[in-house]
């Protein structure tokens, strides 16, 4: 089978996203418009589904015409905001190419990786009739609360996928494992008082201090107790947000406040048992400030573990060789993906593989590298190949 994928179009489309500020508050509408004319200029039948407001998912199917498995190619096409500009030294929406780079915000995490599964794919049409399918779910708010995987899912789009190649930039590493996260608030109710008169009312903010103290000695206890994992690294449980009541004055004790915490977990943490423990430390600490401290589950995201043996991942691990002559390494994504929800709500055996590096996404003139991304294109072409002509079918 003669198995070629378009370089050019691989830049070019990669291009094209990075133009589109696709961030949060924008939306995604007219990058998922790109993208399912993309593929309808392929014959592939996109659908668009709004999941929110300006906020949809793309789903498309590539019949190859025989029986065989379902693989899914995962992406999204949200983007972190561009932050302080003046700490960019190009436009994060030019998308300019200098010294084999492509910079631009979303040209690592993740446009890139959208372009090349979606050439990648490509390429597997033309070569000829192929087994079973490959199914599309390009999605929106990975960034955020993940609803646009959470609405694949209930829509009934991933019954029936056999795996999973989620495209974020890994820096050519095959990810079998990938950080759980879990998203906390705590929220404090007390009593508004004149700052010249604090025993008038009670003050939140020792509460939630103290709850951000006990909050790292629990850390240090989870670490000390699940160890550092060798792909992942250490859990980390990280206040990220501090919000003091409504009253911007400096004389006044707010009536409440609320802190924000991140949990980074590995696999061996009990996400239930942790929560519990959270819920102990603020009811303790509530009992003796007589503040009412309450603690609230935003998002809860266990981590994942694909078996390296598992045909996606040797599929992965096979084209990455094919590709560049050298066996890739087996490692770990340190945040958390879509793949994350697929493998939870659905059971999905889910790898990470993407160009781009690990530690450039969300930072400043965010990069990929030409030759990466269009080397990855080339390993997902392959990849595809390998496993819709090896796996068998799980459902």
């Amino acid at each position: 089978m003669n198995l070629e994928v378009d370089h050019a179009a691989v830049i070019d489309l990669t291009r094209r996203l990075v133009r589109i500020p696709s961030v949060a508050e924008r939306g995604e509408a007219e990058a998922a418009a790109l993208v399912a004319e993309v593929m309808a200029g392929y014959g592939w039948d996109p659908q668009v589904e709004e999941v929110a407001p300006g906020r949809p998912n793309v789903v498309a199917r590539v019949d190859g015409g025989l029986p065989g498995p379902t693989l899914m190619f995962c992406g999204h096409t949200d983007v972190v905001t561009a932050g302080d500009l003046s700490e960019w030294t190009v436009d994060p929406f030019g998308a300019e190419v200098v010294d084999g780079r492509l910079y631009g915000r979303g040209a690592a995490d993740m446009k890139g990786g959208v372009a090349a599964m979606i050439e990648a794919a490509r390429a597997v049409q033309l070569a000829g009739p192929f087994p079973g399918t490959i199914l599309f779910g390009i999605l929106c708010d990975e960034e955020g609360m993940m609803s646009g995987a959470k609405a694949f899912v209930a829509a009934g789009h991933a019954a029936g996928v056999d795996g999973v190649i989620v495209g974020e930039p890994e820096a050519g590493e095959v990810c079998v494992v990938q950080k759980g996260a879990m998203r906390l608030r705590v929220d404090a109710s007390g009593k508004m008082a004149h700052g010249a008169m604090p025993e008038e009312g009670r003050n939140p903010i020792p509460a939630l201090a103290a709850v951000v103290a006990r909050l790292g000695a629990l850390e240090s206890d989870l670490q000390r107790t699940v160890g550092e994992d060798p792909r992942l690294g250490l859990p980390y449980v990280t206040p990220t947000v501090f919000a003091a009541g409504s009253l911007p004055q400096l004389n006044v004790i707010p009536s409440g406040g609320s802190v924000a915490v991140d949990v980074r977990t590995v696999p061996g943490v009990d996400h239930r048992m942790l929560v519990e423990r959270l819920r102990t430390v603020v009811a303790e600490v509530s009992a003796v400030s007589g503040v009412e401290l309450t603690l609230s589950v935003l998002d809860d995201r266990p981590p994942t573990e694909t078996p390296v043996d598992d045909p996606v991942v040797q599929a992965l691990v096979s084209a990455h060789e094919q590709v560049t002559g050298e066996v890739p390494p087996l490692g770990g994504v340190p945040g958390t993906t879509d793949g994350t929800i697929l493998h939870r709500d659905a059971g999905l055996p889910v790898v990470v593989y993407g160009p781009g590096g690990k530690w450039v996404a969300h930072q400043a003139d965010e990069f990929v590298e030409l030759e990466e991304l269009t080397r990855c294109a080339d390993v997902f072409a392959v990849a595809a190949l390998e496993f819709l002509r090896t796996a068998r079918p799980l459902h």
